[in-house]
């Protein structure tokens, strides 16, 4: 499991939110507050964030952008691609990282191991907080009538709450709606 922080997705309605905490941690030092793991990508169209090393995520970033620019927006085979490539290249294998994706309309977990994984409920998470963030946010998207916004922040409270390498400086990125 990667430890470091928590990112969750979360679809509902015509909305899709991707929010992360801002806590970045060496071993048992919290080195910063503030870091923004959550990006958005071809002009604001995909939602990306990731957990585990950021100079990692970076690398994954780009070439998921890459991807998307060679599928023609296609998060579906670019999240594919991605990971097949991530899986087999002998210098992405070793990128420790996690990356939760969504173009407003499905959303992936892409993994080293090979994995995209979409979600039947549309809610994923990722990160030492993660299993905190999923059943937060479950149980809002199923006895409220949050958004998919306020589900997201609200989630990743708790998960601050209950998560020692998740903090409250949350950032949210948000497509349609």
């Amino acid at each position: 499991m990667i430890n470091a922080t928590t990112i969750l997705g979360v679809l509902k309605g015509t909305q899709a939110a991707l929010a992360g905490d801002g806590q970045v941690t060496l071993n048992n030092t919290v080195l910063k507050h503030a870091a923004r793991k959550v990006r958005t990508l071809r002009d604001g169209a995909i939602l990306a964030g990731f957990a585990g090393g950021a100079a990692d995520a970076f690398a994954l970033f780009e070439r998921l952008e890459a991807k998307l620019d060679g599928t023609r927006g296609s998060l579906a085979r670019a999240a594919v691609d991605l990971a097949k490539d991530w899986r087999t290249d002998r210098l992405l294998r070793r990128l420790e990282a996690m990356l939760v994706a969504t173009d407003g309309e499905r959303l992936f977990v892409i993994s080293g191991n090979g994995d995209v994984i979409e979600p039947d409920d549309g809610i994923a998470a990722v990160g030492s907080g993660a299993p905190y963030a999923l059943a937060a946010a479950r149980a809002l998207a199923r006895h409220t009538d949050l958004d998919a916004e306020a589900i997201a922040r609200e989630a990743l409270l708790i998960t601050a709450s209950i998560c020692i390498y998740t903090n409250d400086q949350i950032t949210v990125e948000t497509i349609g709606g």
